[in-house]
């Protein structure tokens, strides 16, 4: 008996030396992919609907500012509180204002601008109800998304105009940019550049290029497959990008996947499910050429539907279909509401 403790306890002392080990090299890795990091990227809502609190919205910045433009804003203020809980701002220095919250601070002084995707109210809703204690900066979308959303929502009957632009008396708070489609333009207080693209949905949605030096990402707002679709809207940007990486590096995407595969093209809505998107990216490798082309590509999974139904968890069922479907080698992620991811 005396022999088989001691036994226990040796191999005890080594499973935790080895749990040891391997924490430490876990942690070695977070380290290295923080160390060669260009982009920061922090989750504040993840669904596409109909939970209120976390629709989709994400805080994008170099790593080498301290300011981040916000891609899309269906939840703002709910979304940065849920990111402080998570210490998802622990690398930010943030510039501590006395009279407001760390929520507030970020808000007011660390998110320079928004870039909305299209006006559809699961896309702005964050944007809308933070703009009275929010600061000036500018709101960044393709001409006919700014257009609808000074008519439907800021125009004095559904929320006060806080912009420079529609219908009197402007509070000019917001200072409105049209984006042209296909130029880059510098997002003003970033250190980043942006490309939009036009993108098929039942309301002109768009996809961003971020460039900070010679890195890119891309955000896809709400989008449908060019098979689907019939306007080949995805496949200008796949050509885009591949042409881009000639000479640039693709750190990785935002893209949307809203429902199972299951679900039939005439009730998708400009959706995607995992076998278009799919379909999609391997027409983007085809565009980059060469072997494994989007090989580790971090694909970050966007605008799930959320639902009330009992017994239906789509996030898990679209994850499953998609590692199923992934034979580009991609580093396929589902985020979560508060989370930080760097690329």
């Amino acid at each position: 008996m005396p022999k088989l403790a001691h036994l226990i306890k040796q191999l005890t002392v080594l499973t935790l030396l080895f749990s040891v080990h391997c924490f430490a090299n876990q942690q070695d890795l977070v380290n290295e992919e923080s160390k060669n990091a260009s982009f920061e990227l922090i989750v504040l809502g993840d669904s596409g609907g109909i939970e209120d609190g976390n629709l989709s919205a994400f805080l994008l910045r170099s790593v080498k500012s301290h300011n981040y433009v916000a891609l899309d804003a269906g939840t703002i203020v709910n979304g940065i509180n849920q990111s402080v809980k998570q210490n998802a701002f622990a690398d930010l220095p943030i510039r501590h204002n006395p009279n407001w919250s760390t929520s507030g601070t970020i808000l007011r002084d660390h998110v320079k601008g928004y870039l909305v995707s299209h006006s559809h109210l699961d896309h702005i809703n964050g944007l809308l109800v933070a703009s009275p204690e929010d600061t000036n900066k500018n709101i960044y979308a393709l001409a006919s998304v700014n257009k609808m959303i000074g008519e439907t929502y800021f125009n004095g009957i559904a929320w006060a105009n806080f912009t420079d632009r529609g219908r009197p008396p402007t509070l000019n708070k917001y200072h409105v940019v049209d984006l042209p489609i296909g130029e880059p333009i510098s997002v003003t207080d970033t250190q980043l550049k942006v490309t939009a693209f036009s993108l098929s949905h039942p309301v002109e949605s768009s996809a961003f290029v971020l460039e900070n030096g010679s890195d890119m990402f891309v955000y896809f707002g709400d989008t449908g497959a060019d098979i689907v679709e019939k306007q080949g809207k995805l496949q200008v940007i796949w050509r885009y990008l591949a042409k881009q990486m000639q000479h640039k590096q693709l750190r990785g995407m935002v893209i949307e996947v809203s429902f199972e595969n299951e679900r039939p093209h005439n009730l998708l809505f400009g959706h995607l499910t995992p076998k278009l998107l799919m379909q999609e990216l391997h027409s983007f490798a085809s565009k980059v050429g060469g072997k494994a082309p989007l090989q580790d590509l971090k694909v970050v999974i966007s605008h799930i539907k959320y639902t009330l139904a009992n017994n239906l968890n789509p996030r898990l069922k679209i994850k499953q279909q998609l590692d199923e479907a992934n034979n580009l080698g991609l580093q396929i992620i589902i985020p979560e509401q508060g989370q930080k991811l760097v690329f």
